[in-house]
């Protein structure tokens, strides 16, 4: 499932925009200015942004340059051919003026979603109905997704690379370094707890196990009821 992001302080049309993009199939996640679009994406990396340019705070202008390798479709009220022109240059996929026409700004965002290259969206791990998109924040649990934040999404990822296999927390907290430096010994486990947790809420089962003095391993759950 493709993921969305919707940056508009406008709250008639991000809602508008999210019920458009849920039932096209999209994931959608929402952010009313630039400064919690961003904080928004510290969690996770979606696959396409939408961006208006009069935020409150942090303007569209200024956080384009923070979504680079990102497509971003601008959706503005600004017409002006110098904006557009600038903001295509300075990094936009597409610009859109408002008011738009529903079925062309959904036309144009499929258009973007089928220009990225396959093998960006194609890094899939799998492992007992579960599955995690490397490019996206969410795992899939038998059919059903979940939002991770960017911690447990580091962990999950790692969990499905060594299905069965027991990891310590040393080597957890190592090779998850890169994408959350501020993970700690003592954070690692509520990280763990709220992921199972998640987990639990969709099969019944616990997925992850903690392997007294040692670490945590991901399970099938079999035998669980």
């Amino acid at each position: 499932m493709k993921h969305i992001l919707v940056i508009d302080d406008d709250t008639d049309i991000g809602n508008m925009l999210e019920e458009a993009l849920t039932a096209q199939g999209y994931a959608v996640s929402r952010a009313y200015s630039g400064t919690e679009a961003l904080l928004l994406l510290g969690q996770c990396r979606p696959d396409l942004v939408l961006l208006d340019l009069m935020l409150p705070g942090l303007s569209g202008e200024a956080l384009l340059p923070q979504l680079a390798g990102i497509p971003v479709i601008v959706v503005s009220a600004k017409a002006g051919l110098d904006s557009k022109v600038d903001l295509l240059l300075g990094g936009a996929a597409d610009y859109v003026t408002k008011p738009f026409q529903l079925r062309e700004l959904l036309a144009r965002i499929a258009v973007q979603l089928r220009t990225q290259p396959a093998a960006e969206n194609a890094d899939t791990h799998s492992f007992a109905g579960m599955s995690l998109r490397t490019d996206g924040c969410f795992v899939s649990v038998n059919g059903q997704d979940i939002r991770l934040t960017r911690t447990e999404f580091a962990i999950m990822k790692l969990l499905l690379q060594r299905p069965e296999q027991v990891i310590t927390k040393s080597a957890i907290l190592e090779q998850i370094a890169y994408d959350t430096p501020d993970c700690t010994e003592t954070s690692l486990k509520m990280h763990i707890s709220n992921l199972r947790r998640k987990l639990r809420a969709v099969t019944g089962k616990d997925h992850i196990e903690a392997v007294w003095g040692i670490g945590f391993r991901l399970s099938s759950g079999e035998g669980q009821s």
